[in-house]
């Protein structure tokens, strides 16, 4: 189990943002922090440590003016800690491999590959020859969703910022298929991400029982019995990211002794 740890980018700022209050227009989102530190500081510091495999996440509609300043601190970031960090955030096949050419070790992409609520085959492809299977994550963020005469119930995929809900249910038949594109799935639970206030167990239980290839899950982590559940359901294998509950970002939770416990927990 590793500490991947995460830099959220937002109007070019390091925020946390409660997930399900993410919005295209600026400033209708929920902050729980905002940073005074630029998103390269941020990539310095675990690049000290030896942190790899983070995310960095442009959370502003790509072509706005807001994008632009997340890119570019996304871009000092990659440059701060070339090879350490993934990056996401209107990832498609033109642009792919530039990020990685700037220092990103992985590009993160979800929208870009569902059209209509549904896995757009065609567009994974066009991904998977762009930049291979070794270079790329699929990022499966989810939320809950109770059953209604269309769906079961059960953790969907949503994309576009977490704005939209699609109609492919985070299941093995899924996880099989897209795992034969993919190196790593990074999937937040968006119902929880951001309020520090426990994680999705059963989201836990269902990816640490079919766990065959890397898998990061964020979303409500607010202290150590949570990762300890993470490590115990996912016989230490499964990996984990914090956001608001880390005291880099305002909360409780150290960084320093959650390093510590996964370098003596491996």
């Amino acid at each position: 189990m590793q500490f991947r740890p995460c830099i959220d980018i937002h109007d070019g700022k390091v925020k946390q943002i409660v997930g399900s209050t993410l919005r295209d227009a600026s400033g209708k989102q929920t902050d729980n922090f905002v940073s005074t530190l630029d998103a390269a500081d941020y990539a310095a510091l675990y690049a000290k440590y030896g942190l790899s495999g983070g995310h960095v996440i442009l959370l502003n509609k790509e072509g706005t003016e807001e994008y632009r300043l997340t890119k570019e601190a996304a871009l000092r970031a990659l440059a701060a800690y070339p090879g350490g960090l993934q990056i996401g955030g209107g990832i498609n096949p033109d642009n792919a491999q530039s990020f990685l050419d700037a220092g990103a070790s992985h590009v993160i992409v979800t929208s870009y590959v569902f059209s209509d609520g549904k896995v757009d085959y065609e567009h994974l492809r066009k991904l998977y020859d762009a930049v291979g299977k070794q270079h790329l994550v699929l990022d499966l963020s989810c939320k809950f969703c109770e059953a209604d005469e269309e769906r079961e119930a059960g953790y969907y995929i949503v994309t576009d910022r977490w704005q939209k809900v699609t109609k492919e249910r985070i299941c093995v038949p899924v996880l099989e298929e897209l795992s034969t594109y993919c190196s790593e799935f990074l999937i937040h639970a968006v119902d929880v991400e951001g309020k520090n206030n426990g994680i999705e167990q059963p989201l836990v239980a269902m990816l640490a029982d079919w766990n065959k290839i890397v898998i990061t899950y964020a979303g409500g982590i607010h202290s150590l019995s949570d990762i300890e559940i993470i490590r115990t359901a996912g016989d230490n294998k499964m990996n984990f990211t914090i956001g608001s509950a880390l005291d880099l970002f305002g909360g409780s939770l150290s960084f320093d002794e959650i390093r510590q416990l996964c370098e003596q927990g491996e």
